[in-house]
C-alpha cells in the first residue's frame, strides 16, 4: 500500500461567511503544498457555531447539496489536487436540515456524504433544535485515496459508530468536530473534559486498528443570546495511528496546519497481532440493539 499523506485544518471564526471561506481556501492550499493527498476540515467550519441558541432565522444560512459551498469547496479540491472533507448545514427540503460531511473527489466531483447520526441537545450545544439525525447509516464513501469513514462530532463518543464504519471496510475514521469549554467551569475540568474527548477517540483507533483523524474549531465564540458566556474551542486537533499513537497534534489556541504521512499497510499489521475483529463474540452480541437491559 501506498503511504497517505493526510492533512488537516484547525481554525477559528473570523466573523463573516466570506472571510471564513477564504481563510479556509489559503490553509487548504498551505496544505496541498506540504503535500497532503487527504485534507479535513472541521465540523460546520463555513460559518461560526450557531447552535448556541436557537433561532430559526439561522435556517436560511442551510444550503443544499449540490450548492454553492459545494462548488467552491469542489472547485478548490480540483485545483489542489486532493481529497478534501468539508461540513456544512444542509438543506434537504423545507424544514428539513442536516450537519453534513461532503467528500469532494480530487476532480472536484462529489465522492460522497455523511449525514450526522447522533445529534446532541446540551447547554450550549442546540442541536436537536435545527439537525435531523442521519439517514444515510454508518456507510465509508469510498474516494482515490480509500475508503473514509467519516462521521461527524458527537458520534465521536460512540463506539458503535466507529465499530459499524470499520465493519465496512474504513480505511481510517474522520471526525470533523465543534466542541469546546463552558467558561464558567474550573480548568480541572476542562482538562478532564479534553483529555477524555482525546482518549475516547485514540481508543477507537486501538478497537479498530484504524488511523483516526479529528479536527477541531479553536477561539472564543459568544452567546448570540447573552444567556452563557459562549464556548472556547478547544482545539487539540490531532491525527492517530492504529494503536493510538499520536502521529500529530495541534494546541488548544493556534490556527494551525498539520500534514504527515500515514503508513496504511500498519493497520494491517496490528491487526495481525491485536485480531479484534477475528475474536469477536457476535454470538453474545444482541443486547447491544437495546436501549438498556432490565
Amino acid at each position: 500500500m501506498t503511504p497517505l499523506k493526510i492533512g488537516f485544518v484547525q481554525q477559528a471564526w473570523t466573523g463573516s461567511r466570506d472571510t471564513m471561506i477564504a481563510s479556509t481556501a489559503r490553509l487548504v492550499r498551505q496544505a496541498a503544498q506540504q503535500g497532503a493527498n487527504l485534507v479535513c476540515l472541521q465540523e460546520l467550519h463555513t460559518g461560526s457555531y450557531f447552535c448556541q441558541t436557537e433561532d430559526v432565522a439561522v435556517c436560511d444560512q442551510a444550503e443544499p447539496v449540490p450548492g454553492p459551498s459545494t462548488a467552491f469547496f469542489g472547485d478548490l479540491a480540483k485545483d489542489c489536487g486532493i481529497v478534501l472533507v468539508t461540513s456544512l448545514f444542509e438543506r434537504r427540503a423545507p424544514g428539513l436540515f442536516h450537519n453534513t460531511a461532503v467528500v469532494h473527489e480530487r476532480d472536484g466531483s462529489i465522492a460522497g456524504r455523511y449525514r450526522k447520526m447522533h445529534i446532541p441537545d446540551d447547554p450550549g450545544f442546540y442541536e436537536k433544535f435545527y439537525f435531523t439525525p442521519g439517514d444515510l447509516g454508518f456507510t465509508p464513501i469510498d474516494t482515490s485515496v480509500g475508503r473514509l469513514g467519516v462521521l461527524v462530532c458527537w458520534d465521536q463518543w460512540y463506539p458503535e459508530a466507529a465499530r459499524l464504519m470499520a465493519m465496512a471496510g474504513a480505511d481510517l475514521l474522520i471526525y470533523p468536530t465543534a466542541i469546546g469549554w463552558n467558561p464558567h467551569d474550573e480548568a480541572a475540568e476542562h482538562a478532564r473534559q479534553r483529555e477524555a474527548w482525546i482518549t475516547i477517540q485514540r481508543a477507537h483507533a486501538v478497537a479498530n486498528g484504524l488511523p483516526v483523524v479529528s479536527v477541531n474549531r479553536i477561539g472564543h465564540e459568544a452567546d448570540p443570546s447573552g444567556v452563557s458566556k459562549g464556548i472556547r474551542f478547544w482545539g487539540s486537533s490531532f491525527i492517530a495511528g492504529p494503536q493510538g499513537e499520536f502521529l500529530a497534534q495541534a494546541d488548544t489556541e493556534s490556527e494551525t496546519v498539520q500534514v504527515v504521512t500515514v503508513d496504511r499497510q500498519r493497520s494491517d499489521d496490528v491487526r495481525r497481532i491485536w485480531p479484534f475483529l477475528r475474536d469477536r463474540r457476535i454470538d453474545a452480541y444482541g443486547d447491544l440493539v437495546k436501549r438498556w437491559r432490565d
